[in-house]
């Protein structure tokens, strides 16, 4: 079915802005439609972006999403076709995973399967590749599964590390990259 509209949820813990690239990127789009936000975080920015694009939100209870049925009948009255984590901080849950099978998809600060698993997020991540003297560093885009960081590989992007990189320097470039290929790599994977 050409006309059919592909439904998305976004899970995100923080500012949002990998969220708000992606809301963005399909805003217009007759076929791929950003349908809910859902937030662990009280006041986490992404929440405000969701206000001010007037898309459904969700904040998470860690009962319901870990020991109950982590919000399936929340994403299937929204229709929903793909989870996208966009900076989103807990590990999904299995129930999560068993209802949504390979329509689950992460972006991670490193090329996994270096510098990924608990604990592995943010500044954490850039701190590493740079204690670990690396030459380069990038983002993975992969589906989730019930490991931290490890379900397979869909994209890999690289940008240097460079002499004086600081965690904070090395995340603009990550970011960067993070920002353009996300989206692009999502629409290329509902098409």
């Amino acid at each position: 079915m050409k006309d059919k509209i592909t439904h998305i949820a976004i899970f995100a813990s923080g500012a949002g802005s990998n969220a708000l690239k992606i809301i963005e990127a399909f805003a217009q789009s007759p076929r791929i439609r950003i349908s809910l936000i859902l937030c662990n975080k009280a006041g986490a920015g992404i929440l405000q972006i969701a206000e001010d694009k007037q898309i459904p939100a969700i904040l998470i209870d860690k009962e319901q999403f870990f020991r109950g049925n982590a919000y399936t009948d929340e994403l299937r009255a929204h229709s929903i076709d793909l989870l996208v984590l966009a900076g989103f901080l807990w590990k999904i849950p299995p129930a999560l995973i068993r209802a949504f099978p390979g329509k689950i998809i992460n972006i991670h600060p490193a090329l996994l399967p270096k510098y990924g698993g608990k604990g592995m997020y943010g500044r954490h991540v850039h701190q590493a590749v740079i204690d670990h003297q690396e030459k380069e560093s990038g983002i993975t885009i992969h589906y989730v599964d019930e490991l931290y960081d490890h379900g397979s590989t869909i994209f890999q992007a690289h940008c240097p590390v460079l002499p004086g990189d600081t965690p904070e320097t090395l995340a603009k470039r990550v970011q960067q990259l993070e920002h353009s290929h996300y989206p692009r790599v999502i629409r290329e994977l509902v098409s």
